[in-house]
Protein backbone atom coordinates (compact mmCIF):
# COMPACT_ATOMS: atom_id res chain seq x y z
CA UNK A 1 0.00 0.00 0.00
CA UNK A 2 1.51 3.27 -0.96
CA UNK A 3 1.82 5.77 1.65
CA UNK A 4 -0.35 9.08 1.25
CA UNK A 5 2.89 11.63 2.36
CA UNK A 6 5.79 11.64 0.02
CA UNK A 7 8.78 13.20 1.31
CA UNK A 8 6.51 15.18 4.04
CA UNK A 9 3.91 16.83 1.07
CA UNK A 10 0.41 15.01 1.03
CA UNK A 11 -1.03 14.86 -2.71
CA UNK A 12 -4.01 16.92 -3.16
CA UNK A 13 -7.10 15.70 -4.81
CA UNK A 14 -7.86 17.45 -8.03
CA UNK A 15 -10.98 19.23 -7.25
CA UNK A 16 -9.50 20.84 -4.49
CA UNK A 17 -6.87 21.91 -6.52
CA UNK A 18 -9.18 23.90 -8.84
CA UNK A 19 -11.03 24.93 -6.17
CA UNK A 20 -7.96 26.77 -4.60
CA UNK A 21 -6.47 28.10 -8.38
CA UNK A 22 -9.81 29.80 -8.75
CA UNK A 23 -9.68 31.78 -5.13
CA UNK A 24 -6.41 32.79 -6.02
CA UNK A 25 -7.30 34.33 -9.24
CA UNK A 26 -10.26 36.04 -8.13
CA UNK A 27 -8.30 37.73 -5.53
CA UNK A 28 -5.40 38.74 -8.06
CA UNK A 29 -8.53 40.31 -10.08
CA UNK A 30 -9.85 42.13 -7.35
CA UNK A 31 -6.63 43.94 -6.38
CA UNK A 32 -5.88 45.06 -9.53
CA UNK A 33 -9.75 46.98 -10.12
CA UNK A 34 -9.41 49.90 -8.46
CA UNK A 35 -12.12 50.98 -6.08
CA UNK A 36 -15.37 52.48 -7.41
CA UNK A 37 -15.91 56.32 -7.39
CA UNK A 38 -18.55 55.86 -4.68
CA UNK A 39 -16.24 53.39 -2.15
CA UNK A 40 -17.68 54.48 1.26
CA UNK A 41 -15.27 56.48 4.11
CA UNK A 42 -14.00 54.90 6.80
CA UNK A 43 -16.31 56.73 9.97
CA UNK A 44 -14.86 55.31 12.14
CA UNK A 45 -10.93 56.46 12.03
CA UNK A 46 -11.53 59.75 10.87
CA UNK A 47 -14.73 60.90 10.88
CA UNK A 48 -18.42 60.15 12.29
CA UNK A 49 -20.87 59.06 9.53
CA UNK A 50 -25.17 59.53 10.43
CA UNK A 51 -26.98 57.99 6.95
CA UNK A 52 -25.75 60.99 4.73
CA UNK A 53 -24.44 63.20 7.00
CA UNK A 54 -20.37 63.31 7.41
CA UNK A 55 -18.68 65.14 10.28
CA UNK A 56 -15.04 65.37 10.59
CA UNK A 57 -15.20 68.17 12.78
CA UNK A 58 -11.76 68.69 15.18
CA UNK A 59 -10.11 66.12 14.18
CA UNK A 60 -6.81 68.09 13.74
CA UNK A 61 -7.12 67.03 9.85
CA UNK A 62 -4.95 69.08 7.13
CA UNK A 63 -6.46 68.20 4.15
CA UNK A 64 -10.17 67.58 3.34
CA UNK A 65 -11.08 63.61 3.42
CA UNK A 66 -11.01 61.98 -0.32
CA UNK A 67 -13.26 59.79 -1.20
CA UNK A 68 -16.05 60.76 0.47
CA UNK A 69 -19.26 58.25 -0.28
CA UNK A 70 -21.37 60.53 -3.38
CA UNK A 71 -25.03 60.56 -1.11
CA UNK A 72 -22.58 63.07 1.41
CA UNK A 73 -25.83 66.03 1.76
CA UNK A 74 -23.66 67.69 4.81
CA UNK A 75 -20.33 67.65 5.15
CA UNK A 76 -18.64 69.27 8.79
CA UNK A 77 -14.96 69.84 8.52
CA UNK A 78 -14.89 72.62 10.75
CA UNK A 79 -12.43 73.40 13.32
CA UNK A 80 -9.58 71.40 11.83
CA UNK A 81 -6.25 72.66 10.14
CA UNK A 82 -6.92 72.83 6.43
CA UNK A 83 -5.48 76.06 5.28
CA UNK A 84 -6.30 75.97 1.29
CA UNK A 85 -9.33 74.25 -0.58
CA UNK A 86 -7.87 73.55 -4.22
CA UNK A 87 -9.32 72.83 -6.96
CA UNK A 88 -9.28 68.44 -6.55
CA UNK A 89 -9.98 68.86 -2.78
CA UNK A 90 -13.04 66.25 -3.42
CA UNK A 91 -11.56 63.67 -6.23
CA UNK A 92 -15.54 63.24 -7.91
CA UNK A 93 -18.63 65.01 -7.85
CA UNK A 94 -21.16 65.42 -4.63
CA UNK A 95 -24.25 65.75 -6.73
CA UNK A 96 -25.84 66.28 -3.35
CA UNK A 97 -24.32 68.05 -0.91
CA UNK A 98 -26.08 71.19 0.18
CA UNK A 99 -24.26 72.03 3.05
CA UNK A 100 -20.70 72.54 3.68
CA UNK A 101 -18.71 73.55 7.29
CA UNK A 102 -15.31 74.58 6.63
CA UNK A 103 -15.35 77.20 9.53
CA UNK A 104 -12.19 77.64 12.26
CA UNK A 105 -9.83 76.28 9.93
CA UNK A 106 -7.41 79.31 8.98
CA UNK A 107 -7.76 79.03 5.62
CA UNK A 108 -6.29 81.44 3.28
CA UNK A 109 -6.56 80.09 0.21
CA UNK A 110 -9.53 79.71 -2.16
CA UNK A 111 -8.94 78.02 -5.77
CA UNK A 112 -10.82 79.64 -9.04
CA UNK A 113 -11.87 75.92 -9.72
CA UNK A 114 -12.47 75.08 -5.28
CA UNK A 115 -16.86 74.76 -6.19
CA UNK A 116 -16.72 72.88 -9.33
CA UNK A 117 -18.08 69.52 -7.83
CA UNK A 118 -19.95 70.93 -5.66
CA UNK A 119 -22.40 73.20 -7.81
CA UNK A 120 -25.64 72.19 -5.83
CA UNK A 121 -24.36 73.73 -2.38
CA UNK A 122 -27.01 75.74 -0.21
CA UNK A 123 -25.00 76.09 2.44
CA UNK A 124 -21.28 77.61 3.07
CA UNK A 125 -19.56 78.67 6.05
CA UNK A 126 -16.52 79.97 5.77
CA UNK A 127 -16.08 82.27 8.94
CA UNK A 128 -13.63 82.25 10.76
CA UNK A 129 -10.62 81.77 8.85
CA UNK A 130 -7.80 84.03 7.35
CA UNK A 131 -9.34 85.09 4.13
CA UNK A 132 -7.98 87.66 2.87
CA UNK A 133 -9.87 88.80 -0.45
CA UNK A 134 -12.46 87.56 -2.82
CA UNK A 135 -11.19 86.94 -6.11
CA UNK A 136 -13.54 87.79 -9.63
CA UNK A 137 -15.95 84.91 -10.11
CA UNK A 138 -14.55 82.92 -7.10
CA UNK A 139 -18.28 82.10 -6.12
CA UNK A 140 -19.87 81.35 -9.68
CA UNK A 141 -20.54 77.81 -9.82
CA UNK A 142 -22.67 77.91 -6.90
CA UNK A 143 -26.01 78.49 -8.53
CA UNK A 144 -27.84 77.50 -6.06
CA UNK A 145 -26.54 79.25 -2.96
CA UNK A 146 -28.49 80.52 -0.35
CA UNK A 147 -26.33 81.22 2.44
CA UNK A 148 -23.01 82.07 2.45
CA UNK A 149 -20.95 82.79 5.90
CA UNK A 150 -17.95 84.76 5.59
CA UNK A 151 -17.77 87.07 8.97
CA UNK A 152 -14.82 86.99 11.16
CA UNK A 153 -11.83 86.92 8.33
CA UNK A 154 -9.15 89.70 6.89
CA UNK A 155 -11.15 90.35 4.09
CA UNK A 156 -10.41 94.02 2.68
CA UNK A 157 -10.68 93.18 -1.12
CA UNK A 158 -13.86 92.26 -2.75
CA UNK A 159 -13.62 92.13 -6.36
CA UNK A 160 -16.80 93.45 -8.25
CA UNK A 161 -17.37 90.10 -9.54
CA UNK A 162 -17.07 87.85 -6.76
CA UNK A 163 -20.36 87.07 -6.24
CA UNK A 164 -21.87 87.11 -9.90
CA UNK A 165 -23.70 84.09 -10.68
CA UNK A 166 -24.95 83.64 -7.17
CA UNK A 167 -28.78 84.19 -8.37
CA UNK A 168 -29.99 82.59 -5.21
CA UNK A 169 -28.63 84.39 -2.51
CA UNK A 170 -30.32 85.21 0.33
CA UNK A 171 -28.12 86.06 3.09
CA UNK A 172 -24.48 87.15 3.27
CA UNK A 173 -22.43 87.53 6.05
CA UNK A 174 -19.28 89.94 5.62
CA UNK A 175 -19.78 90.92 9.10
CA UNK A 176 -16.14 91.40 11.23
CA UNK A 177 -13.64 92.20 8.36
CA UNK A 178 -11.99 94.85 7.05
CA UNK A 179 -14.46 95.69 4.20
CA UNK A 180 -13.80 99.69 3.67
CA UNK A 181 -15.98 99.89 0.60
CA UNK A 182 -19.65 99.30 0.37
CA UNK A 183 -20.37 96.70 -2.13
CA UNK A 184 -23.27 98.52 -3.72
CA UNK A 185 -23.36 96.28 -6.51
CA UNK A 186 -24.68 93.70 -4.42
CA UNK A 187 -27.92 95.99 -4.57
CA UNK A 188 -27.96 97.75 -6.95
CA UNK A 189 -26.95 97.53 -10.99
CA UNK A 190 -26.18 94.80 -13.09
CA UNK A 191 -24.70 92.61 -10.87
CA UNK A 192 -27.73 93.12 -8.37
CA UNK A 193 -28.72 89.57 -6.57
CA UNK A 194 -32.13 89.87 -6.92
CA UNK A 195 -33.34 87.93 -3.80
CA UNK A 196 -30.72 88.95 -1.82
CA UNK A 197 -32.52 89.76 1.51
CA UNK A 198 -30.25 89.86 4.08
CA UNK A 199 -26.45 91.67 3.65
CA UNK A 200 -24.67 91.85 6.93
CA UNK A 201 -21.47 94.41 6.85
CA UNK A 202 -21.04 95.42 10.32
CA UNK A 203 -17.87 95.53 12.36
CA UNK A 204 -15.76 96.50 9.51
CA UNK A 205 -13.82 100.00 8.69
CA UNK A 206 -16.43 101.78 6.07
CA UNK A 207 -16.52 105.75 6.14
CA UNK A 208 -19.05 106.71 4.37
CA UNK A 209 -22.03 105.13 2.83
CA UNK A 210 -24.00 105.94 -0.86
CA UNK A 211 -26.88 107.12 1.11
CA UNK A 212 -28.55 108.97 -1.93
CA UNK A 213 -28.84 105.14 -3.59
CA UNK A 214 -29.44 103.30 -0.31
CA UNK A 215 -32.36 105.44 0.16
CA UNK A 216 -33.87 104.74 -3.12
CA UNK A 217 -33.34 100.25 -2.04
CA UNK A 218 -36.63 98.77 -1.66
CA UNK A 219 -37.76 98.65 2.10
CA UNK A 220 -37.80 94.68 2.29
CA UNK A 221 -33.62 95.23 1.18
CA UNK A 222 -33.55 97.81 3.34
CA UNK A 223 -34.95 95.92 6.14
CA UNK A 224 -31.90 93.32 6.45
CA UNK A 225 -28.97 95.82 5.64
CA UNK A 226 -26.92 96.04 8.65
CA UNK A 227 -24.13 98.45 8.92
CA UNK A 228 -23.69 99.51 12.56
CA UNK A 229 -19.79 99.47 14.28
CA UNK A 230 -18.03 100.94 11.56
CA UNK A 231 -16.08 104.08 11.43
CA UNK A 232 -18.67 106.24 9.54
CA UNK A 233 -18.21 110.36 9.75
CA UNK A 234 -21.09 111.81 11.35
CA UNK A 235 -23.29 113.22 8.38
CA UNK A 236 -26.64 115.21 8.81
CA UNK A 237 -27.84 113.37 5.61
CA UNK A 238 -26.90 109.84 7.54
CA UNK A 239 -29.16 110.98 10.29
CA UNK A 240 -32.01 111.24 8.21
CA UNK A 241 -31.46 108.42 6.59
CA UNK A 242 -31.78 105.89 9.77
CA UNK A 243 -34.47 108.45 11.10
CA UNK A 244 -36.49 107.48 8.42
CA UNK A 245 -35.51 103.45 8.74
CA UNK A 246 -36.51 103.77 12.27
CA UNK A 247 -39.66 105.53 11.84
CA UNK A 248 -40.58 102.71 9.25
CA UNK A 249 -39.67 100.15 11.87
CA UNK A 250 -36.67 98.83 9.82
CA UNK A 251 -34.91 95.63 11.28
CA UNK A 252 -31.68 97.04 10.49
CA UNK A 253 -32.58 100.01 12.67
CA UNK A 254 -34.28 98.51 15.54
CA UNK A 255 -32.11 95.40 16.18
CA UNK A 256 -28.81 97.31 16.72
CA UNK A 257 -30.15 101.32 17.46
CA UNK A 258 -27.48 101.56 20.44
CA UNK A 259 -24.54 100.04 17.85
CA UNK A 260 -25.05 102.61 15.50
CA UNK A 261 -21.97 105.24 16.07
CA UNK A 262 -20.33 107.67 13.88
CA UNK A 263 -17.01 109.62 14.20
CA UNK A 264 -17.53 113.34 14.45
CA UNK A 265 -15.57 115.25 11.82
CA UNK A 266 -13.84 117.44 14.01
CA UNK A 267 -10.06 117.47 15.52
CA UNK A 268 -11.02 115.47 18.92
CA UNK A 269 -12.29 112.71 16.48
CA UNK A 270 -15.61 112.15 19.05
CA UNK A 271 -17.78 109.19 19.04
CA UNK A 272 -21.34 109.80 18.84
CA UNK A 273 -24.06 107.93 18.98
CA UNK A 274 -25.77 108.80 15.23
CA UNK A 275 -29.86 108.55 16.29
CA UNK A 276 -28.15 111.89 18.90
CA UNK A 277 -26.87 113.97 15.53
CA UNK A 278 -29.80 115.96 16.12
CA UNK A 279 -28.39 117.87 19.43
CA UNK A 280 -24.87 117.59 18.62
CA UNK A 281 -24.92 118.46 14.88
CA UNK A 282 -28.49 120.56 14.86
CA UNK A 283 -29.92 117.90 12.22
CA UNK A 284 -33.27 118.84 11.21
CA UNK A 285 -35.75 115.94 12.71
CA UNK A 286 -36.53 113.55 9.67
CA UNK A 287 -40.27 113.78 8.55
CA UNK A 288 -41.84 112.34 5.94
CA UNK A 289 -42.53 114.39 2.53
CA UNK A 290 -45.47 114.54 0.89
CA UNK A 291 -46.06 112.52 -2.96
CA UNK A 292 -46.51 115.55 -5.15
CA UNK A 293 -48.52 115.14 -8.85
CA UNK A 294 -49.68 117.70 -11.59
CA UNK A 295 -52.62 117.54 -13.06
CA UNK A 296 -52.70 115.26 -15.94
CA UNK A 297 -49.98 113.04 -15.01
CA UNK A 298 -49.70 109.52 -14.36
CA UNK A 299 -48.75 108.71 -10.89
CA UNK A 300 -47.58 105.26 -9.68
CA UNK A 301 -47.79 104.63 -5.85
CA UNK A 302 -45.34 102.14 -4.71
CA UNK A 303 -46.36 99.96 -1.26
CA UNK A 304 -42.88 99.51 0.02
CA UNK A 305 -42.98 96.94 2.65
CA UNK A 306 -40.35 95.07 4.68
CA UNK A 307 -41.25 91.79 3.49
CA UNK A 308 -41.21 90.69 0.13
CA UNK A 309 -43.72 88.65 -2.02
CA UNK A 310 -46.70 90.04 0.30
CA UNK A 311 -50.26 90.32 -0.45
CA UNK A 312 -50.83 93.70 -1.08
CA UNK A 313 -54.27 95.65 -1.19
CA UNK A 314 -55.36 99.64 -1.54
CA UNK A 315 -58.21 101.97 -0.30
CA UNK A 316 -58.30 105.21 -1.68
CA UNK A 317 -59.11 108.53 0.20
CA UNK A 318 -61.80 108.60 2.82
CA UNK A 319 -60.97 104.80 3.18
CA UNK A 320 -63.19 104.31 -0.42
CA UNK A 321 -62.04 100.53 -1.41
CA UNK A 322 -60.93 100.46 -4.94
CA UNK A 323 -63.14 99.29 -7.20
CA UNK A 324 -63.08 96.91 -9.24
CA UNK A 325 -62.79 97.82 -13.18
CA UNK A 326 -61.73 101.93 -12.26
CA UNK A 327 -60.63 102.82 -15.22
CA UNK A 328 -58.10 105.59 -14.18
CA UNK A 329 -57.11 103.61 -10.83
CA UNK A 330 -54.87 100.11 -11.28
CA UNK A 331 -53.14 97.46 -9.69
CA UNK A 332 -49.67 96.80 -11.04
CA UNK A 333 -47.93 93.30 -10.86
CA UNK A 334 -45.90 94.36 -7.61
CA UNK A 335 -48.09 95.34 -5.78
CA UNK A 336 -48.38 99.24 -6.76
CA UNK A 337 -51.03 101.53 -7.67
CA UNK A 338 -51.16 103.73 -10.54
CA UNK A 339 -53.45 106.47 -11.27
CA UNK A 340 -53.98 107.49 -14.60
CA UNK A 341 -54.55 111.43 -15.66
CA UNK A 342 -54.58 113.02 -12.00
CA UNK A 343 -56.91 115.35 -11.02
CA UNK A 344 -57.09 117.88 -7.92
CA UNK A 345 -60.12 115.58 -6.10
CA UNK A 346 -56.95 112.75 -5.99
CA UNK A 347 -54.99 114.73 -3.24
CA UNK A 348 -55.67 112.89 0.11
CA UNK A 349 -54.05 109.34 1.80
CA UNK A 350 -53.54 106.23 0.31
CA UNK A 351 -53.70 103.22 2.63
CA UNK A 352 -51.97 100.11 1.43
CA UNK A 353 -52.31 96.93 3.44
CA UNK A 354 -49.64 93.63 3.30
CA UNK A 355 -50.03 90.33 4.75
CA UNK A 356 -48.34 87.70 4.62
CA UNK A 357 -48.25 84.32 6.87
CA UNK A 358 -45.83 85.87 9.38
CA UNK A 359 -46.32 89.62 9.33
CA UNK A 360 -48.99 92.20 8.44
CA UNK A 361 -48.15 95.89 7.69
CA UNK A 362 -49.74 99.08 7.15
CA UNK A 363 -48.50 101.58 5.00
CA UNK A 364 -50.00 105.36 4.25
CA UNK A 365 -49.20 107.57 1.54
CA UNK A 366 -49.95 111.39 1.36
CA UNK A 367 -50.76 112.66 -2.32
CA UNK A 368 -51.17 116.43 -3.32
CA UNK A 369 -52.17 117.41 -6.33
CA UNK A 370 -51.12 120.74 -7.89
CA UNK A 371 -54.39 122.57 -9.48
CA UNK A 372 -52.26 123.16 -12.79
CA UNK A 373 -49.77 120.89 -15.24
CA UNK A 374 -46.42 120.10 -15.21
CA UNK A 375 -45.64 122.96 -17.65
CA UNK A 376 -47.67 124.98 -15.95
CA UNK A 377 -44.76 126.89 -13.76
CA UNK A 378 -43.41 127.66 -17.35
CA UNK A 379 -46.74 129.90 -17.98
CA UNK A 380 -46.84 131.63 -14.55
CA UNK A 381 -42.92 132.36 -14.88
CA UNK A 382 -43.99 134.23 -18.37
CA UNK A 383 -47.49 136.09 -16.91
CA UNK A 384 -44.74 137.42 -14.00
CA UNK A 385 -42.48 138.82 -16.43
CA UNK A 386 -44.89 140.26 -18.46
CA UNK A 387 -46.45 142.24 -15.52
CA UNK A 388 -42.82 143.37 -14.94
CA UNK A 389 -42.25 144.84 -18.02
CA UNK A 390 -45.95 146.52 -18.21
CA UNK A 391 -44.69 147.98 -14.49
CA UNK A 392 -41.90 149.29 -16.00
CA UNK A 393 -43.56 150.89 -18.66
CA UNK A 394 -46.16 152.65 -16.87
CA UNK A 395 -43.25 154.22 -14.60
CA UNK A 396 -41.45 155.16 -18.04
CA UNK A 397 -44.82 157.02 -19.34
CA UNK A 398 -45.10 159.00 -15.89
CA UNK A 399 -41.49 160.03 -16.13
CA UNK A 400 -41.81 161.16 -19.67
CA UNK A 401 -45.19 162.86 -18.47
CA UNK A 402 -43.99 165.10 -15.67
CA UNK A 403 -40.30 166.17 -17.30
CA UNK A 404 -40.75 165.90 -20.71
CA UNK A 405 -44.27 167.57 -21.81
CA UNK A 406 -44.44 169.69 -24.84
CA UNK A 407 -44.52 173.41 -23.96
CA UNK A 408 -45.17 173.84 -20.57
CA UNK A 409 -47.64 176.99 -19.80
CA UNK A 410 -44.42 179.23 -18.51
CA UNK A 411 -42.86 179.18 -22.03
CA UNK A 412 -46.86 179.44 -24.50
CA UNK A 413 -46.73 183.11 -25.39
CA UNK A 414 -50.45 183.78 -24.27
CA UNK A 415 -49.32 182.69 -20.99
CA UNK A 416 -46.68 185.24 -20.24
CA UNK A 417 -48.03 188.03 -17.93
CA UNK A 418 -50.08 185.13 -16.09
CA UNK A 419 -46.91 183.44 -15.05
CA UNK A 420 -46.45 184.67 -11.71
CA UNK A 421 -50.30 184.07 -11.25
CA UNK A 422 -50.77 181.09 -11.89
CA UNK A 423 -47.35 179.12 -11.55
CA UNK A 424 -47.96 177.72 -8.23
CA UNK A 425 -51.30 176.21 -9.12
CA UNK A 426 -50.05 174.04 -12.39
CA UNK A 427 -46.87 173.11 -9.98
CA UNK A 428 -49.68 172.08 -6.93
CA UNK A 429 -51.77 170.56 -9.57
CA UNK A 430 -49.47 168.23 -11.28
CA UNK A 431 -50.14 165.18 -10.04
CA UNK A 432 -53.87 166.21 -9.63
CA UNK A 433 -56.90 164.16 -10.64
CA UNK A 434 -59.39 166.52 -10.36
CA UNK A 435 -58.78 169.65 -11.36
CA UNK A 436 -57.16 170.66 -15.60
CA UNK A 437 -55.11 172.77 -16.86
CA UNK A 438 -58.03 174.99 -18.36
CA UNK A 439 -59.59 174.92 -15.24
CA UNK A 440 -56.79 176.55 -13.76
CA UNK A 441 -55.83 179.30 -16.63
CA UNK A 442 -59.43 180.29 -15.81
CA UNK A 443 -58.88 180.72 -12.09
CA UNK A 444 -56.01 182.29 -12.63
CA UNK A 445 -58.49 185.31 -14.50
CA UNK A 446 -60.17 185.72 -11.55
CA UNK A 447 -57.35 186.11 -9.24
CA UNK A 448 -57.50 182.80 -7.23
CA UNK A 449 -55.05 180.56 -6.60
CA UNK A 450 -55.86 176.95 -5.91
CA UNK A 451 -53.57 175.15 -3.02
CA UNK A 452 -54.21 171.70 -1.51
CA UNK A 453 -53.81 172.67 1.92
CA UNK A 454 -55.33 172.27 5.00
CA UNK A 455 -57.58 175.59 5.75
CA UNK A 456 -56.50 175.16 9.59
CA UNK A 457 -53.19 175.09 9.09
CA UNK A 458 -53.68 178.67 7.36
CA UNK A 459 -55.13 180.48 10.55
CA UNK A 460 -53.73 182.18 13.46
CA UNK A 461 -50.38 182.12 12.33
CA UNK A 462 -50.24 186.35 12.17
CA UNK A 463 -47.27 186.16 9.40
CA UNK A 464 -44.74 184.40 11.50
CA UNK A 465 -42.90 180.83 11.17
CA UNK A 466 -45.04 177.81 11.74
CA UNK A 467 -43.74 175.36 14.35
CA UNK A 468 -44.21 173.12 12.79
CA UNK A 469 -42.48 173.86 9.66
CA UNK A 470 -45.07 175.07 7.54
CA UNK A 471 -44.74 178.47 6.28
CA UNK A 472 -47.25 181.46 7.15
CA UNK A 473 -49.11 183.00 4.65
CA UNK A 474 -50.21 186.89 4.60
CA UNK A 475 -53.43 187.82 5.44
CA UNK A 476 -53.50 190.44 2.19
CA UNK A 477 -52.22 187.57 0.36
CA UNK A 478 -55.31 185.93 1.57
CA UNK A 479 -57.65 189.09 0.51
CA UNK A 480 -56.37 189.13 -2.59
CA UNK A 481 -54.50 192.05 -2.55
CA UNK A 482 -51.02 190.65 -2.66
CA UNK A 483 -48.87 188.22 -4.05
CA UNK A 484 -48.14 184.79 -2.43
CA UNK A 485 -45.01 182.57 -3.02
CA UNK A 486 -45.27 179.81 -2.12
CA UNK A 487 -42.40 177.33 -0.51
CA UNK A 488 -40.74 174.48 -2.06
CA UNK A 489 -42.02 172.59 1.39
CA UNK A 490 -45.57 173.91 0.62
CA UNK A 491 -45.27 173.10 -2.89
CA UNK A 492 -44.79 169.16 -2.12
CA UNK A 493 -47.49 169.61 0.20
CA UNK A 494 -49.97 170.66 -2.20
CA UNK A 495 -49.16 168.06 -4.53
CA UNK A 496 -50.06 165.22 -2.20
CA UNK A 497 -53.20 167.16 -0.49
CA UNK A 498 -56.52 165.33 -1.63
CA UNK A 499 -59.05 168.52 -0.93
CA UNK A 500 -58.38 171.59 -2.79
CA UNK A 501 -59.12 174.80 -1.35
CA UNK A 502 -60.44 177.72 -3.21
CA UNK A 503 -59.04 180.97 -1.24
Amino acid sequence: MQHPHINGVSEMPPSKKWCIGRALCLSFILVLIPRTRGSTLNCHKMCICASNIVSCSKMNLTMVPSDLPNYTAVLDISFNEITGLRAQWTKHKLPKLHNLLLSHNGLDFLSSEAFIFVKQLRYLDLSSNNLRQLDEYIFEPLTHLEVLLLYNNRISQIDRTAFTGLNNLQKLYLSQNQVSRFPLELVKDKNQLERLSLLDLSSNRIKVLPIHDLQTLPAWVKNGLYFHNNSLICDCELYSLMAHWYIRRLNSALDFKDDYKCVHPGPDKLVLRLYDLNTHMNCSTFKETDKEAYLEQTLILSCDTRHRDMLKSWTLPGNVVLPPGNNRSAFLSDGSLEIKSVRPEDSGVYTCFAVSEYLNETLYVVVKVHNFTLNGNNDTLNTAYTTLVGCLASVVLVLIYLYLTPCRCFCCPDQGKSKNHHEDSIHSSMLSATPTHDDMATKAELNRHVAFIDPKDLQGQNGKVNPNGEEEVDEEAMRGKGKRKKSVADSISSVFSDTPIVV
